[in-house]
């Protein structure tokens, strides 16, 4: 098993961060946040400053299991302008790895993505317009296709989290995480 990245630019959505990394590590999952600006320093949308566990440029992309784009704005839309993070999240698509995004990442972020096929995806509600044509949208909480897993906002984080935990560890080991945090 690899690592996961979730990757942190100036307005990232808290919850969508701070929930998905604590869901993830209650289930063992390895992660690491990501700053994509050169400071590990990064504020959130809402005023908290977070200190990342790694540069975009200490980042070994090929040990990544999953890459993870939490929403906000300004951050999605910061994300999405990250040219050599774009590139990764393309590469790890290519190679058939883990990508996630909730809230307005899934159109800011992966409305950049090149795919060979039709996507289903959610997101955050007047996001849809920023998405190819070709994506399918539903309006559920949690999507997942295949390895491409959206969320469509804050309110839905901690599902996004055990959802992700159920497809890079377990169905039963997300359940035992749930019921630890009184999910279910």
């Amino acid at each position: 098993m690899g690592k996961t990245f979730l990757f942190l630019a100036e307005g990232f959505e808290d919850i969508e961060a701070i929930a998905v990394v604590d869901v993830l590590r209650r289930g063992g999952v390895e992660v690491r946040t990501v700053s994509v600006s050169e400071h590990r320093q990064v504020k959130s949308a809402h005023g908290v400053t977070v200190t990342a566990d790694l540069v975009l440029g200490d980042l070994e992309p090929e040990e990544a299991e999953c890459l993870i784009f939490p929403g906000g704005m300004p951050g999605a839309q910061n994300l999405g302008d990250c040219q050599p993070l774009l590139g990764m999240m393309q590469k790890q698509y290519d190679q058939g790895g883990y990508i996630a995004a909730i809230c307005a990442a899934p159109a800011l972020v992966f409305g950049h993505l090149q795919t060979r096929r039709r996507l289903c995806v959610t997101c955050y509600p007047g996001f849809e317009k920023y998405l190819p044509a070709d994506f399918e949208i539903l309006t559920d909480g949690v999507v997942a296709d295949g390895r491409v897993i959206t969320g469509k906002g804050p309110g839905f984080a901690v599902k996004f989290g055990l959802i992700l935990l159920e497809h890079l560890r377990s169905a039963e080991v997300a359940q035992e995480v749930a019921a630890g945090m009184l999910c279910i």
